[in-house]
């Protein structure tokens, strides 16, 4: 957004509204990032085998539900973010619900196991990987928010910046769950959260660089 059009915006009252020129912005670049994303996911990582006997187990729903719930908020929060004089609202809140939940879940998961399986639960096969791997597959959704940012107003530059990686991390967590077969809570709540917030800190870290305007 130029000077002049901010200037404009703010003369007529309306910093507060939802411009449909913003969420077609959003929607070009998270889509042309999440179709690379998916590509890349289906070039170098495959779709599990056995994905239609994972679609009848509950805890891949949890899992793509925790992804889906905080793509939804941090979306929600960058919009919020990209309009000056914009209060963010609740979507700090319902950003943290859904991470709380996963957290409480695998806490009274590992309570309920035996000591011995404890560890298992908490590492699974890919913990190594799995952080690494989503960060990976979030950099194209990140560029296609950060240039969505770029193009809009957004004033608080560390916290827009930090939007778009963690709308970046959690739809690239959801595109990963058709590849990943971990499915204990436990590690969902470490590696998977982790995943998420490496983009984010690259996107508060790269935030009042690249969205300044």
């Amino acid at each position: 957004m130029k000077t002049d059009d901010f200037v404009a915006m703010l003369a007529r009252g309306d910093a507060g509204s939802v411009p449909p020129a913003y969420g077609r912005r959003f929607a070009v670049g998270l889509g042309l990032g999440t179709a690379v994303s998916g590509l890349l996911l289906a070039g170098t990582l495959d779709i599990r085998v056995d994905l239609a006997a994972a679609l009848r187990l509950p805890m891949f729903w949890v899992k793509s539900g925790f992804a889906a719930s905080l793509i939804l908020a941090s979306l929600m929060y960058a919009l919020r973010l990209s309009r000056p004089g914009t209060p963010v609202g609740h979507a700090p809140g319902a950003i943290a619900a859904p991470i709380a939940a996963l957290w409480l879940l695998a806490i009274l998961s590992l309570i309920a196991a035996a000591p011995g399986q404890r560890l298992p639960m908490v590492f699974g096969v890919s913990w190594m990987v799995c952080p690494w791997l989503i960060a990976m597959l979030a950099l194209p959704v990140f560029g296609g928010s950060m240039w969505a940012l770029a193009g809009l107003a957004p004033t608080r530059l560390r916290m827009a910046g930090a939007s778009a990686g963690l709308l970046a991390g959690a739809t690239a967590t959801l595109l990963y769950c058709l590849h990943c077969p971990e499915m204990q809570a436990p590690f969902l709540a470490i590696w998977y959260v982790l995943g998420i917030a490496l983009p984010t800190a690259l996107g508060a870290l790269l935030g009042p660089r690249y969205l300044r305007w």
